[in-house]
């Protein structure tokens, strides 16, 4: 089976962990993946759109094309798989109104035109299936062998709350800053640690800046003794697939989030995290955890378990193969 992958570019958080990291399981099933970046220029890309018809499956990752540009490639393409992981058919956080119309009108004729869709959540399912039944979930995942348990943290360093994210994401982080600045005056041994291309600041608290690279990524997540995902409740947000919490519990990390979207799915409440809502929920839930060290453990432990059993590359590698497999046989 021949599959073209078309991505953004490595840069893209989706494009590493939605399709990059699959390639060499899928090539070890004997898949040939080549891989294409759609940010070369126009020209390039219509010449390498002409040879589509070369590959049993063309695997589209979060484009929403121009109406000419879809066509061709749905016309060159044997067969078209369309992978996504953000509720591209609303309006991002913030915005007066999250409803689109033309966004909408590009996503339904996105769907409408491909063979199948892998929807990164449930709720972005649900936006499928009035244009298309074909469509499986698969979540954002990660490659576990890469994700080692953090170690014992040295007392001397403090309690580490950490948020790890893009400077897009860096808003949901800025309205937490009041309860996280409570905390810090509840409990004066709480750095707040920021990994990102833009930072925030806090004269209450103390800010750790590390700007976010790909070689230290997961020795940044071990430093984090509590992790966060503060979400706002629109539509953009429940379309979320929740990679920081996957990402903390992969080193073993408990986590304090908003209970929106997929969020809900990954965190049990008093399990391996909790949920908070409001500033003081917030507050309460991280100084709990700040000072209960063995409870800080144990959830993290169980935040592991969870992303074990359904949130890794070696399972969720099968699952995109057979989708491929049955496209193609269909």
């Amino acid at each position: 089976m021949r599959v073209a992958f078309l991505v953004h570019s490595p840069e893209v958080s989706g494009c590493r962990y939605r399709v990059l990291q699959y390639l060499p399981y899928l090539k070890d099933q004997g898949v040939e993946a080549s891989v294409y970046f759609y940010g070369s220029a126009g020209l390039s890309r219509f010449r390498f759109y002409r040879t589509l018809d070369r590959y049993d499956v063309v695997y589209l990752h979060r484009k929403l094309f121009s109406p000419l540009e879809f066509w061709y490639v749905r016309k060159k393409a044997r067969k078209l798989v369309f992978d996504f992981d953000d509720a591209l058919m609303y309006r991002s956080s913030g915005s007066k109104n999250p409803h689109s119309v033309s966004r909408r009108l590009k996503f339904s004729r996105t769907v409408k035109g491909v063979d199948w869709v892998v929807a990164g959540n449930e709720f972005l399912k649900s936006e499928t299936l009035p244009y298309q039944p074909n469509v499986s979930v698969v979540p954002t995942s990660i490659d576990l062998s890469r994700y080692g348990l953090k170690g014992a943290s040295r007392e001397d360093e403090g309690v580490i709350v950490g948020w790890m994210g893009s400077a897009s994401t860096l808003k949901y982080l800025s309205h937490l800053m009041p309860a996280l600045e409570r905390v810090a005056q509840r409990c004066p041994q709480v750095r707040l640690k920021i990994v990102c291309d833009r930072f925030l600041e806090s004269s209450l608290l103390r800010v750790i800046k590390k700007p976010w690279s790909s070689e230290e990524e997961i020795t940044d997540l071990q430093s984090f003794d509590i992790g966060i995902m503060p979400l706002s409740d629109d539509p953009w947000s429940r379309g979320k697939c929740a990679l920081k919490i996957i990402q903390y519990f992969g080193v073993g990390v408990p986590v304090v989030c908003s209970p929106v979207g997929m969020n809900r799915d990954i965190v049990e409440d008093g399990v391996n995290g909790f949920w908070a809502s409001k500033e003081g929920e917030w507050e309460d839930r991280l100084v709990r955890l700040v000072e209960a060290k063995d409870l800080r453990r144990e959830m993290g432990l169980q935040g592991r378990r969870t992303v074990e059993r359904g949130f890794t590359v070696e399972v969720n590698g099968p699952r995109i193969l057979n989708i491929l497999r049955q496209v193609v046989g269909a």
